[in-house]
């Protein structure tokens, strides 16, 4: 119906209802009509309904959606009929001296009876009939605080939603068996596989924003025992900033899985490290360089340099970043390879970064162990070319990406990553340049993770390949592990190895079966195979031994290790000599020199 046409109607329906209910509680009490009555009856009908019909438009009563009424609508209606009564009265009193005050109270409660019933009862047949013929499916709500009972409200309120809430869950005591919207608390978290049984649940929608990953993974673990497929309600900053809806919903991640809570990090600090900057990224093509390259444009700095050997890859990340930030940020894409020292060092001199994020590295174990040369050349000696160029042309801050492999090394990778760290480490002895270096987990959806490869495989049909059943890894995501750098760099005095605290390990068969139930499967459906452990694994990953971390923090769950001196000379041998190394013994080489002085004396800084 047009909005001429709905006016047109509401008008014209009003002025009967005004006209009637005046009439039919004047004729209640005085059944009997005299001339002087009847001057009286037609003067307060005319004020009444000229009042009814400027409150009405004052109220703006025609302009509603009354298929969406609420509390906010009878507000309005009951000013309306209120006022326009009340100005009725005026004009009795004006007009004949006295106030006929029953006949108005009368009027007032017919008002209200027709005016509002004729408008809530819209809604109730829209409710009720009307959307019972769109096929719907049953929802739980978890959580029955503001964002669950907001969005509730607005899943009813959607005609076309083909979500219907019939149920609440939440914790607390107070809440149990309340009635919101009418729709019932019927338990607490635990109850989750008996609800969904008893009420034919179809979906349930995790609408606590403010969980933490514990908690979500506490209450996946509840709704993983049912079939019904679990979504979880964006954070209520966007819906009101608008980026999304109250009803687009997102599936839960295996992020939002992993039982651990990111680290707040100091805002302050990396914004005086960064804003107003020339900053270097190596290796910004990759996972987690590109994640540095986003997290640095939102300090805006003054230049930006996307340094890769991929051409495909830097240009990828540059039009990303020239769109969102061409108007704050200089971005500069350098095509060079880390290995090229004299590229290295002819960049360094053009642009003179303040900061270099060195990310540029080969990281897949099993392939290094194949390739030890590739791997000595590209992490050893290009973080060598790198490192030294910082050096000579005044870069303050140098931040080398590293990884928990580096830690008591069993592979190539993390041998070269740990001998890189020695690299910097003797630099920074004699340097005006604050060399440090990060060491974090495996990176979930960064190149050569298991989430990629494992999704690739549900797709193929199964199975999923898992190297051993015990298998365990520290995990942590790609932004996160890009603000860590960020936040050592802003941290750095110098000759530092920071490290994450990163929660409890988490199990890769445990990882393999969430995912395949994120997924919408079964373990019966996607079967998971062990092949066995690779060259060059570990069981176990670590991050520090307990006896190298001391009480003391400088930074919430941050913690700073410093090696004791080592022989540098060993280093000089192998970079001198590794091309004459034949693969072997290049290999034996590498995993001796990681090992033989990879003793740490620690301070935590959280």
């Amino acid at each position: 119906m047009s909005y001429s046409k709905r006016v047109s109607l509401l008008l014209g329906l009003d002025s009967l209802i005004v006209l009637c209910s005046i009439y039919i509680g004047y004729f209640v009490l005085n059944p009997y009509v005299s001339y002087y009555s009847l001057h009286m009856l037609v003067v307060s009908s005319l004020a009444l309904l000229v009042s009814h019909h400027i409150f009405a438009f004052i109220y703006r009563l025609y302009h509603k959606a009354w298929e969406y009424a609420s509390v906010g609508e009878l507000v309005a209606l009951v000013k309306a009929i209120t006022f326009s009564i009340l100005t009725t009265a005026a004009v009795q009193f004006i007009t004949v001296g006295n106030v006929y005050v029953r006949v108005l109270f009368i009027t007032w409660l017919l008002h209200m009876c027709l005016i509002g019933g004729s408008r809530f009862s819209w809604r109730m047949i829209r409710d009720r009939y009307i959307k019972s013929q769109v096929e719907t499916k049953n929802a739980l709500i978890i959580g029955a605080g503001s964002a669950g009972t907001m969005l509730v409200r607005q899943l009813l309120k959607n005609q076309d939603s083909e979500l219907k809430p019939v149920a609440f869950v939440d914790d607390d005591v107070k809440k149990q068996k309340l009635q919101i919207y009418g729709v019932t608390v019927l338990g607490k978290t635990e109850d989750i596989p008996e609800i969904v049984k008893n009420q034919d649940i179809d979906h349930i929608i995790i609408s606590i924003p403010s969980l933490s990953k514990t908690e979500i993974q506490h209450i996946y673990q509840q709704c993983s025992k049912t079939t019904a497929k679990t979504k979880i309600m964006p954070m209520i900053e966007d819906i009101v900033t608008g980026k999304v809806a109250v009803n687009q919903f997102r599936d839960v991640q295996v992020e939002d899985l992993l039982g651990r809570d990111p680290v707040e990090l100091d805002l302050e600090s990396i914004s005086k490290k960064i804003t107003g900057k020339t900053i270097l990224v190596t290796g910004a093509g990759g996972s987690i360089g590109s994640e540095i390259c986003r997290q640095v444009c939102k300090f805006r700095p003054k230049q930006l340099l996307l340094l890769g050997h991929g051409e495909n890859s830097i240009y990828a990340i540059d039009m990303e970043l020239r769109n969102r930030h061409q108007q704050d940020v200089t971005i500069i894409p350098v095509i060079a390879d880390i290995q090229d020292r004299h590229r290295i060092f002819s960049v360094m001199e053009e642009y003179k970064p303040d900061v270099v994020y060195h990310a540029a590295a080969h990281k897949h174990v099993p392939l290094m162990e194949y390739n030890p040369i590739e791997a000595v050349k590209n992490n050893v000696l290009g973080t060598k070319n790198v490192a030294e160029a910082a050096d000579t042309f005044g870069v303050n801050t140098f931040v080398l990406v590293s990884s928990d492999k580096a830690v008591n090394p069993t592979n190539v990778m993390g041998s070269t990553k740990r001998v890189a760290e020695m690299v910097i480490q003797q630099l920074n002895k004699a340097s005006q340049t604050n060399f440090v270096a990060v060491r974090f987990g495996n990176v979930l959806g960064s190149r050569g993770s298991v989430i990629p490869l494992f999704k690739k495989q549900i797709q193929a049909g199964g199975p999923i390949t898992v190297t051993h059943p015990d298998m365990t890894r520290y995990f942590m995501t790609i932004p996160e592990a890009s603000r860590l750098v960020m936040q050592a760099g802003a941290l750095a005095r110098g000759g530092e190895i920071f490290v994450l605290d990163m929660g409890e390990p988490v199990k890769i068969v445990d990882l393999a079966k969430n995912l395949i139930r994120l997924s919408g499967y079964t373990e019966d459906e996607i079967s998971i195979k062990f092949a066995g452990i690779r060259p060059g694994e570990k069981m176990y990953e670590e991050l520090l031994g307990e006896n190298e971390v001391h009480s003391e923090a400088v930074f919430p769950k941050i913690f700073i290790g410093k090696t004791v001196d080592f022989d540098y000379e060993t280093v000089r041998v192998l970079i001198n000599n590794y091309e004459t190394f034949d693969t072997e013994y290049l290999r034996e080489y590498v995993l001796g020199l990681a090992n033989k002085k990879d003793s740490y004396l620690l301070e935590s800084v959280q």
